[in-house]
C-alpha cells in the first residue's frame, strides 16, 4: 500500500465518520428524508455534470448498472435514509458506532452465507466486535436510548453491508465519477417518494443548517464516495476496508467535539474493542506473504 493510498484511506475515514455529526445538525432543523433527497439530487447532478465535462459516459455495462441501482437503493435510500430518521432521537456517536460494524457484518456474511474461509484471527475479530457492540448497546439501552431509532440504525447497517458487497460490480470498468453521480440520483428518486408522502416541509433556516447541508453534500456525499471508489480501484476492496477500523474512533470524536455528546467509559471500551475487531478481521483477509527464496 503506497503513501497515496494511505492518504486516501485516512481522508475517506474522516469524511465518512464526520457525516453523522453533520446529519445530526441537519435533522435538527429540517425533515430528514426531504433534506437527504435534496442532498442526493444536488450531489448527483454535480457528479454527473463533472463526469460529463471530463468525457465520462453514462453508457455503463449491465454489471455496472446493477451495482449502481443496488448501491443507490441499499446505501443511499435505505442506510442513509434510516439513519437520518433515527438521528432525530439518537446521538450521532451511537449511529456512527453502529454503522462502523459494517466490515464485521461483511466478514460474517461471507463466512456464513458464502462459505468464505475465515482464519482464527478473523474469528477472534468477529468475537471481539460482538463483545464491543454488546457493551455499548447495554450501556445505551440502560441509559434510556430510543429503541426505535436504534432498530432503524441496525437495519441501516445491514443495508450498508449489502451495498458494500455490491460495490465491486459498480466500480469496475471506468466512468467512476459518473457512477457515483448516478447512484446518488437513484437515492434521490427513491427517497423523494416517502418524503412527499410522509413529511411536512417545515424548515428552520439558520447558518448551522446551511453549513451542515453544504458540507454534507460536498464532503461525505460526493468526495467521500468518489475517494472510496478510487481507493477500491487502487488497492482492492479488502485492503481498502482496513481503514474502516478508524471509523468508531473518528465518529465518536467528531460528535463529542462539535456536538458536545457525552461519552461514557463503556462507550470508550466498546469502541476500542470494535475497532480492534475490525482491524483483526481485515488483517485476516489479507493474503499471506510468501517469503522469497534467496538466490543461491
Amino acid at each position: 500500500m503506497d503513501i497515496k493510498a494511505i492518504v486516501m484511506g485516512l481522508a475517506f475515514a474522516f469524511m465518512w465518520s464526520s457525516a453523522f455529526t453533520s446529519a445530526r445538525v441537519i435533522v435538527e432543523y429540517a425533515p430528514p428524508l426531504s433534506a437527504l433527497a435534496l442532498r442526493f439530487l444536488i450531489s448527483g447532478l454535480i457528479g454527473v455534470g463533472i463526469a460529463w465535462l471530463l468525457g465520462q459516459s453514462a453508457r455503463l455495462t449491465k454489471r455496472q448498472w446493477t451495482g449502481v441501482v443496488i448501491f443507490g437503493l441499499c446505501q443511499n435510500a435505505l442506510y442513509l435514509g434510516l439513519n437520518f430518521v433515527a438521528m432525530q432521537t439518537i446521538p450521532a456517536s451511537l449511529a456512527a458506532i453502529i454503522a462502523s460494524t459494517m466490515p464485521l457484518l461483511v466478514a460474517l456474511v461471507g463466512w456464513v452465507v458464502f462459505g468464505t474461509k475465515v482464519r482464527p484471527l478473523g474469528i477472534a475479530g468477529l468475537s471481539a466486535g460482538v463483545v464491543g457492540v454488546v457493551l455499548i448497546m447495554g450501556a445505551r439501552i440502560s441509559g434510556g436510548v430510543d429503541i426505535f431509532g436504534l432498530v432503524l440504525c441496525v437495519i441501516g447497517v445491514i443495508s450498508l453491508t449489502i451495498a458494500t458487497l455490491a460495490v465491486m460490480g459498480a466500480s469496475s470498468g471506468g466512468n467512476v465519477l459518473m457512477i457515483v453521480g448516478l447512484q446518488m440520483l437513484v437515492g434521490a428518486v427513491l427517497l423523494a417518494v416517502p418524503a412527499l408522502a410522509f413529511e411536512t416541509l417545515v424548515i428552520t433556516w439558520n447558518w448551522q443548517l446551511i453549513v451542515a447541508f453544504i458540507y454534507t453534500v460536498l464532503v461525505p456525499g460526493l468526495a467521500a464516495t468518489l475517494v472510496w471508489f478510487l481507493l477500491v480501484g487502487r488497492i482492492g476492496a479488502v485492503k481498502a476496508s482496513t481503514f474502516h477500523f478508524l471509523n468508531p474512533f473518528l465518529g465518536v470524536a467528531v460528535a463529542a467535539v462539535l456536538l458536545g455528546e457525552s461519552i461514557g467509559p463503556l462507550d470508550v471500551l466498546g469502541v476500542v474493542i470494535i475497532a480492534a475487531g475490525i482491524l483483526a478481521v481485515q488483517l485476516s483477509r489479507q493474503p499471506p506473504i510468501t517469503p522469497r527464496t534467496p538466490p543461491v
